[in-house]
């Protein structure tokens, strides 16, 4: 059985729902940040050297990154390619690809520099200038790549949709998505499947 080491508040919520979109069976570990650096706790790093999450055991094989994380869980898990596509069709697994690990390849450290800085009382002109142009570059990205379909990759949910959905949600959270009314939609949408419910509850148990 699949063990997620599931770190509360964090992005280790979206693996949970892939499992439970999956139908897979697993089971929780469940870590909770240090109150006063909001830090994950030292116990993480028996698991994984790195400390941090998500991080899946299976069988013995510890597995750490979102988007490796989610390609081994669906290949193992989604036989029938109703998440991803066929390695036969190459072009449409590389578009997959592409969208699978661009928000933690592109998006993310952009939202991660926001949060820290509005954490921060001290200013730093040349990082919220960075931070703020990246961020309308990628959020103007994606939002035209949904302009005229209901998921990322088209009409059908994808397991490229869970990380998108996470950079979305971050965006969301820092204050820096009032205007885009594309991904606001899109993320309430995928916040309402009952998959993501399901994996709120669990994980918050």
């Amino acid at each position: 059985m699949i063990t997620v080491h599931h770190l509360r508040i964090g992005r280790s919520i979206f693996t949970v729902w892939l499992l439970e979109e999956l139908g897979a069976d697993y089971e929780l570990q469940v870590y909770l940040r240090d109150p006063s650096t909001f830090r994950a706790p030292p116990e993480l790093k028996s698991i994984h050297p790195l400390g941090k999450s998500p991080v899946i055991e299976d069988n013995g094989q510890i597995i750490a990154e979102s988007g490796a994380i989610t390609s081994y869980l669906l290949e193992k898990f989604d036989g029938q390619h109703v998440m991803h596509p066929d390695r036969t069709d190459l072009k449409t697994w590389a578009t997959f690809t592409q969208w699978l690990h661009y928000p933690e390849g592109s998006v993310f450290l952009p939202l991660l520099i926001k949060m820290l800085l509005l954490r921060n009382s001290q200013p730093h002109a040349a990082l919220d200038a960075f931070s703020n142009a990246e961020i309308k570059l990628h959020l103007d990205y994606i939002s035209q790549q949904l302009s005229d379909k209901p998921f990322i990759l088209g009409e059908h949910f994808s397991g490229a949709d869970i990380g998108i959905t996470y950079v979305v949600s971050l965006a969301k959270r820092i204050g820096v998505l009032n205007d885009y009314p594309i991904l606001l939609s899109y993320l309430e949408k995928n916040i309402a499947r009952p998959a993501f419910k399901r994996a709120i509850e669990r994980a918050v148990e």
